[in-house]
């Protein structure tokens, strides 16, 4: 039987030993790498995605941005039509109103002419202006 006291035993026993420290060590370095190209990878095809997003939601924005003045112009040129539609009835009801109101006032100056003449009738029948 061979004993562990030998030379050549220690020898190859710490051969085997960095052998195996080396291939370790070769290992995780290579797993490192790859773990980091793939990382890298990850990330290029995430700004990707998020450069994609971005200017989606920017062409979105600037569609409702568009579409917002488009009603916003729409409301405007409504609201100043209806403003000069109630600005024109408004007049014509003034207007009508003058009329009335210039009608009633010869109304009145009848009625007063009329009042006038009666009591004029009133005073003569009933014999009030001879005193």
């Amino acid at each position: 039987m061979i004993t562990v006291t030998e030379p050549q035993i220690w020898t190859m026993i710490g051969a085997v030993i960095a052998l195996m420290f080396g291939m370790l060590t070769a290992v995780s370095t290579l797993f490192v790498r790859v773990l980091r190209a793939e990382i890298g990878a990850v990330e290029t095809k995430i700004g990707a995605v998020e450069t994609k997003i971005e200017t989606k939601i920017g062409a979105v924005e600037t569609k409702i941005d568009v579409e917002i003045g488009g009603l916003e112009t729409k409301i405007d040129v409504e609201i100043g039509g209806l403003r000069r539609e109630m600005i024109q009835r408004f007049e014509a009801v003034d207007a009508r109103f003058d009329a009335v109101n210039t009608r009633i006032d010869a109304v009145g100056s009848r009625i007063d002419g009329l009042d006038r003449d009666v009591q004029a009738l009133v005073k003569r029948t009933f014999g009030l202006d001879r005193g």
